[in-house]
């Protein structure tokens, strides 16, 4: 369908609550999420969420097989979810290296929960409910926190673990998540 302008840190509307989603299985449910599968694919993003492209609905998608940018990282499904539930399964958390399309060419050391369940709906309607850990827990935590107008650096333990992404990784080519 169509890539779409990312709004990037700074517009206020990356700042406010989603609203559920409604009505499944709509013409307009299907191109949104089109559009927002474009444009993940085009900026070699592992996850994009509603309101990143300026529509506050909650709805995420996410998804990595083979990405040059994330060459270690585990496989992730390919998932539209939306109205999201995370349910932590215990408190071990690990710090880990992100980006985010909206933060361009910057990246932040960020604690996220290792282990979650989720739960939450695909574009039919039909229930959605996995567990994950580690690359993929942490995909899914990034992407739901733009749901409620969290940007990771809001999560940053120590700012002199933030930076632009050639500063902190000279001669690696990581792109923007």
């Amino acid at each position: 369908m169509a890539v779409r302008e990312v709004l990037r840190m700074g517009d206020p509307r990356l700042l406010e609550q989603a609203q559920p989603v409604e009505k499944f299985n709509t013409r307009e449910l299907h191109a949104l999420i089109s559009d927002m599968r474009d444009t993940m694919a085009a900026l070699d993003g592992a996850g994009l969420a509603a309101p990143q492209i300026g529509v506050g609905l909650q709805l995420v998608i996410f998804g990595v097989d083979d990405n040059p940018r994330y060459p270690d990282a585990d496989a992730v499904p390919q998932t539209v979810l939306i109205n999201p539930e995370l349910i932590r399964i215990d408190d071990e958390m690990e710090d880990g290296w992100e980006g985010c399309l909206s933060v361009p060419g910057m990246r932040g050391l960020v604690p996220r929960f290792l282990r979650l369940r989720y739960r939450g709906f695909d574009e039919f309607g039909k229930v959605v409910e996995r567990t994950a850990e580690g690359f993929h827990a942490r995909v899914v935590q990034h992407e739901c926190d733009h749901l409620i107008g969290v940007l990771y650096p809001m999560r940053i333990r120590d700012m002199r673990q933030f930076g632009f992404t050639e500063e902190l990784f000279p001669g690696e080519d990581l792109g923007d998540d």
